[in-house]
Parts: C-alpha cells; sequence; structure tokens
C-alpha cells in the first residue's frame, strides 16, 4: 500500500464526516460554547446536532455541561483533551495527504 492510500486510510472516520467535522472545528476554537449557539452558528438542527455530540462523546472527544442558569436548562459543549489531541492528529494527516500530494505532483 502506498504511503498517500495509508494515511487516507488512517484518517479518523469519526472525525471525517462532515456534521462532525464541523462541531469540532469550531469547539477547537473555543473552551466551551452553548449547545444553542453552536446549533445556531453551523445551522443544525437540535436533532442533528444532538445525534453528532453523542458520537463524539461516546468516543470521548467532547464533554457535556448541563446544568440551570436563571431557571433555564444550559448544555454547553467543549473538546476533552483527547478530542483535542484526535483533532491536531486529524490535522497533521490532513498535512501530510497534502504534502504526499505536492510530491506526486512534482515527481
Amino acid at each position: 500500500m502506498n504511503a498517500l492510500r495509508r494515511l487516507v486510510d488512517e484518517l479518523d472516520p469519526l472525525l471525517h464526516e462532515r456534521g462532525r467535522l464541523a462541531i469540532v472545528s469550531v469547539l477547537a476554537a473555543v473552551d466551551r460554547i452553548p449547545f444553542t449557539e453552536l446549533r445556531d452558528n453551523l445551522g443544525m438542527t437540535d436533532g442533528n446536532l444532538s445525534v453528532h455530540l453523542q458520537k463524539l462523546e461516546e468516543k470521548g472527544y467532547v464533554s457535556l455541561d448541563k446544568q440551570f442558569v436563571a431557571r433555564r436548562p444550559l448544555t454547553s459543549c467543549g473538546l476533552t483533551k483527547g478530542g483535542r489531541q484526535a483533532f491536531a492528529k486529524y490535522l497533521e494527516h490532513l498535512q501530510a495527504i497534502v504534502e504526499q500530494g505536492r510530491g506526486r505532483q512534482r515527481a
């Protein structure tokens, strides 16, 4: 198997899905963000965002904090240390794929 194919195959499939990649990209830029703000920024429905967050939480990439503020429920979302590491590794893989592609164009 060539190096480029190996890099592509090693991309984290959980993060590679478009919706989850968008979620993790937003969360990487902040400490925590309210669920509703994340939903509105990404243009997702409550249900769609909830399903993606559940999958990310099951893998240990995201933490959800549910509390009440002024008697109203507030769910905040953030990347865990493992989530930040997984996203950094994902970005490194993408960069390596780009570099491999550039190397092939020069050859």
